[in-house]
């Protein structure tokens, strides 16, 4: 019944939401009349803070449609390279030269974790100056019918592989957070079976490899709750307005309501904030929150199998550090990847996946070489900012970029 009530809820504010939206603009558009009587600018910035606290946030789009290579600014397409029932391949197209050199292909794994794969937006553009990138864009759970089956983590683990063997074998993949684990495991269970489209390299950014590494506030929950909890109390049925009625969901606003209980005081300062550059006219301070809050307010439902599945796999029982995780009934060990560098990024100020729990892949990858290891410790860096924003395109992508470009020439 929680999502039936969190969805009459949306719709009584929806009303509200449009009022004050309107509102805002007649106090504040320079063309009509109540702009200029006294105290608009705290009466239009109060009613546009109260419309954008109730309004929807849709799926932003990816809004990248040129990229500067080589100093020249080239246009880039958007194009869905594979489709999937809950993913698909999205493929940036760069309007190349003809006669232009090839640039080494990655692959980036987005996060099924509750924020649609957009969150990425400047990862990918980041990366387009210098490569060619794919990107997983996980599909919102409560938009795909039950015709379509059910979603778990090995599904997630043979989705993984089905890219990689279809851009393969000349390949780099970078996974950012929540996929680090299916991706090792995808790749490990590829090395084991000998394939021939392995990766060349693979690039883990922040994930949970083994929670039990300095603890976050997210680890401990997984740990003091039962499992019977998660099932219980977090998954949810879609209703009956939606394409995937009936399908069991971990649905995105319990998660977004999580990720904002763990820094409430900065969101509450964040709008606050906001409030105070409406009215003072600072209209670029403004904008870029509502382009951070368009996003970050933008959720999607997922699996409920998949949920659980992680909850069970990763963060309760640590099934892949400890050797014992079995996917479709085969063994996951990394110990078989031999031919795949590998390179960990952690942010010092992550209070989301803690110190170790990313580079504790150089010890989980024991037949790798030293010198196909390399680990950045990017400091000053949160969890988002090791792949958004300044510190990520001035600090970590030139170390990304230098050891993509360095795995190919080798």
């Amino acid at each position: 019944m929680l999502y039936q009530f969190h969805e009459l809820t949306r719709s009584i504010l929806a009303p509200m939401s449009a009022f004050t939206n309107i509102g805002s603009q007649i106090f504040s558009n320079p063309y009509s009349p109540y702009a200029y009587i006294p105290n608009s600018k705290q009466i239009s910035a109060s009613l546009e803070l109260i419309h954008r606290l109730g309004k929807d946030y849709e799926k932003p789009g990816w809004d990248i449609n040129s990229v500067v290579v080589e100093d020249r600014e080239v246009n880039v397409r958007t194009e869905i390279a594979l489709s999937q029932p809950f993913c698909n391949l999205v493929h940036f197209a760069r309007d190349l030269e003809p006669n232009a050199k090839p640039s080494p292909t990655v692959l980036i794994i987005a996060p099924l974790s509750g924020h649609h794969a957009t969150l990425l937006r400047d990862t990918v553009h980041t990366m387009l100056t210098s490569f060619d990138v794919y990107v997983t864009d996980w599909i919102d759970a409560r938009m795909i019918p039950l015709s379509k089956g059910v979603f778990h983590l090995d599904d997630y683990v043979e989705y993984i592989q089905t890219f990689i063997r279809t851009l393969g074998p000349d390949l780099h993949v970078m996974s950012v957070c929540q996929p680090t684990v299916p991706v090792l495991a995808a790749i490990s269970l590829m090395a084991g079976a000998k394939e021939t489209t392995m990766p060349k390299s693979m690039i883990m950014m922040g994930g949970p490899l083994d929670t039990r590494y300095s603890p976050t506030g997210v680890n401990s929950l997984a740990k003091t709750k039962p499992f019977s909890w998660f099932e219980n109390q977090l998954i949810h049925m879609v209703p009956s307005r939606y394409p995937g009625v009936g399908r069991k969901v971990y649905p995105g606003f319990l998660q977004h309501a999580g990720f904002v209980s763990m820094n409430p005081d900065k969101h509450m300062q964040s709008h606050y904030d906001y409030y105070l550059n409406l009215m003072r006219g600072n209209d670029m301070e403004a904008g870029s929150h509502r382009k951070f809050y368009d996003e970050y307010n933008a959720v999607l439902d997922m699996p409920a199998e998949y949920y659980l599945d992680t909850i069970q796999v990763v963060f309760q029982e640590n099934l892949l550090p400890r050797g014992l995780w079995d996917v479709r009934g085969v063994r996951v060990d990394p110990d078989h990847i031999r031919n795949v560098k590998l390179m960990t990024v952690e942010g010092e100020l992550d209070d989301i996946t803690g110190h170790g729990q990313t580079r504790v892949a150089h010890e989980l990858c024991g037949n790798l070489p030293k010198a196909d290891k390399y680990h950045l410790q990017a400091s000053g860096c949160g969890h988002y900012g090791i792949f958004s924003g300044n510190k990520w395109r001035t600090r970590v992508f030139p170390e990304v970029k230098e050891f993509i470009n360095n795995v190919d020439r080798d």
